[in-house]
């Protein structure tokens, strides 16, 4: 048994792989601000995150994909960690991670697959998973801050 806090039962190193842990507090199976959630948060955080951008996976240790070598954040990734820290209370941090990966974008607001580790857009371009993320990070991220979202349910 382990002393530490529990974490979701997905493998963190490829945690971003599919959608399936975000759609988990659209789909209401597990609350935002569930113990069990927020320390998978803090896993993530701690394992994938850098600045503002998500790794899909540990892809130098797990090389989970079977290419050697690593590879760019996952854009729609990092727009998802936004809106599940905004959905857990951590408004700030989300609003001020939002601003710098609207940063990110090209001259036409338009984003790749992936971000390579200088800003450079990666993968398909335009990736419109990313940008159904975006819009998805933004809604929400506007409802709660003007104060329009009375819902119990975040």
């Amino acid at each position: 048994m382990s002393s530490g806090p529990a974490i979701m039962p997905l493998r963190v190193e490829s945690f971003c792989r599919h959608p399936r842990w975000h759609l988990r507090l659209h789909m209401r199976f597990i609350s935002p601000v569930d113990p069990m959630w927020l320390s998978t948060m803090k896993a993530i955080e701690a394992r994938l995150v850098e600045d503002t951008l998500v790794r899909r996976y540990e892809a130098e240790r797990t090389q989970v994909d079977g290419i050697p070598g690593g590879e760019g954040s996952f854009t729609a990734c990092s727009f998802w960690y936004i809106e599940c820290l905004a959905r857990s209370g951590d408004l700030e941090k989300a609003q001020l991670l939002f601003e710098k990966l609207l940063g990110y974008a090209n001259h036409l607001g338009l984003y790749s697959e992936q971000i390579g580790l200088s800003g450079q857009h990666l993968g398909n371009f335009p990736q419109a998973f990313t940008h159904l993320a975006l819009i998805s990070t933004a809604t929400y991220l506007d409802r709660v801050l003007s104060g329009k979202d009375d819902s119990a349910w975040r």
